[in-house]
């Protein structure tokens, strides 16, 4: 069973109960009807990324949904939390990819969603063999992986929020869906 498509959607969700305010980050990003379950980092050879608008439509209540998500929750007020999936795509569509989960207190979407990019590529790198320097910036050794013309493309998708001002439970998603299964 191997997936054929995949979407990336985030979402938020504020609630004085801790499980209702993951339950309304679920709705915030449009799958609160699957019965997810949480694989590891491996993006598919030749598994195509759709919108998160088409990904959606393929979705049935009740169904079985494959996922990498990062998941963070404070009920600290103005705390900040993020969670952010990065992607790392080989240019070899028949050899796999990586996806990366990052959930951290106190980082902006930005810095967040490169962080989970830079531990995408890294992987991926490290796996094809590509030669890079571990102190240089993320934004050099991007350059170095894609100049090395087996790295295709990288991205990130992010979802920061601050802790609800009255203590209320914050929760963020970020989250990359598997869908179509052979």
């Amino acid at each position: 069973m191997v997936p054929a498509k995949i979407f990336f959607t985030k979402g938020v969700g504020v609630h004085k109960d801790k499980l209702s305010s993951f339950e309304l980050a679920l709705r915030s990003a449009g799958i609160e009807k699957c019965n997810l379950v949480y694989v590891s980092s491996i993006f598919p050879p030749n598994c195509k990324i759709v919108s998160k608008d088409e990904g959606l439509k393929l979705l049935e209540p009740g169904q079985i949904t494959f996922c990498v998500m990062a998941r963070n929750e404070t009920s600290e007020p103005n705390r900040l939390v993020s969670a952010a999936i990065g992607l790392a795509v080989p240019s070899d569509p028949n050899h796999h990819g990586y996806l990366s989960e990052h959930h951290t207190f106190g980082e902006k979407a930005e810095v967040s969603g490169e962080y989970a990019e830079d531990l995408a590529a890294t992987m991926l790198a490290t796996t094809l063999g590509i030669p890079f320097d571990v102190n240089q910036a993320w934004d050099e050794r991007k350059q170095t992986y894609i100049a090395s013309g087996n790295i295709f493309k990288t991205t990130h998708t992010c979802q920061s929020a601050q802790g609800n001002k009255d203590g209320l439970w914050t929760t963020v998603i970020s989250t990359a869906v598997f869908v179509s299964m052979d």
